[in-house]
């Protein structure tokens, strides 16, 4: 097999929430596969340090605050982006986040506010990157989904309908871009121990195996939780040439937790 499938080496990347988390490790690893990068989030502090880790790999990457639910700081971005680097050939659209609430108790702000997140705002940084490449007749988007999407997640319900609707965003999308050579596709992760994942299980980053024992770790065929890095090969992979022939798909990441029957 041809290795230089995977490499991402003259291409420009946008990597949304690329502060920390699984952003910040998608960030860094398209920068492994020879991408430069440009980092965005809402904390300046968290992607100055994700860009000073990048340029530390010798790849140029740009740090950008950005709100990405809001269409002017977007448009900026991608204005930004395209004056730095000149174009703009991977999306990846992985900024997002939610609470736990049951739907009884949630208020419609709150609806509101995690559906924004994580569903209107991958459809202006979508359309807005598209104009870009749409002129370059070339490019490709990941949206960051998850396996939220594709059952029902109690306590969260906000979440998992905003995901549902990404994952079939991300198919209409890639029907009506692919005469212009741009494919999009999305990775569902399963439970990535993140910050706001160990918050769920109540314990702290770092925490032993015997405190998330209780979890839903029982529930994974493979027998551990994902890091953050699990999610980086699948988005090389779609980002670049080994996977041409991939549009309007969505990558389930989650050590077997969905098909599990019993």
């Amino acid at each position: 097999m041809d290795s230089s499938l995977f490499t991402l080496e003259g291409k420009v990347a946008i990597v949304t929430g690329a502060g920390r988390g699984i952003g910040k490790s998608i960030a860094l690893g398209l920068a492994d596969a020879g991408a430069d990068v440009v980092v965005c989030a809402r904390t300046a502090a968290d992607i100055e340090a994700t860009a000073k880790e990048i340029r530390a790999k010798g790849r140029k990457s740009l740090p950008l605050p950005t709100d990405v639910r809001l269409a002017e700081q977007i448009a900026s971005l991608v204005e930004k982006s395209v004056a730095e680097f000149g174009r703009i050939d991977i999306l990846v659209n992985n900024a997002g986040g939610s609470f736990i609430a049951a739907t009884m108790d949630l208020s419609e702000g709150g609806w509101d506010a995690i559906v924004k997140e994580n569903l209107k705002s991958v459809f202006l940084c979508s359309k807005a990157a598209a104009r870009v490449m749409i002129a370059q007749k070339s490019g490709n988007m990941v949206n960051i989904a998850s396996i939220a999407g594709t059952a029902s997640y109690t306590l969260c319900s906000p979440y998992g309908a905003a995901k549902a609707g990404l994952i079939n965003f991300t198919s209409t999308l890639a029907v009506e871009l692919a005469p212009y050579n741009i494919r999009v596709n999305a990775i569902a992760p399963g439970f990535i121990t993140t910050g706001g994942f160990l918050q769920l299980l109540n314990a702290e980053p770092g925490a032993s195996s015997e405190e998330e024992k209780g979890g839903f770790l029982p529930n994974i065929p493979l027998g551990r939780y994902g890091q953050p890095g699990d999610i980086v090969g699948a988005t090389v992979f779609l980002a670049s040439d080994a996977s041409s022939y991939v549009t309007g798909q969505t990558l389930v990441v989650d050590g077997g937790l969905t098909i599990r029957l019993v």
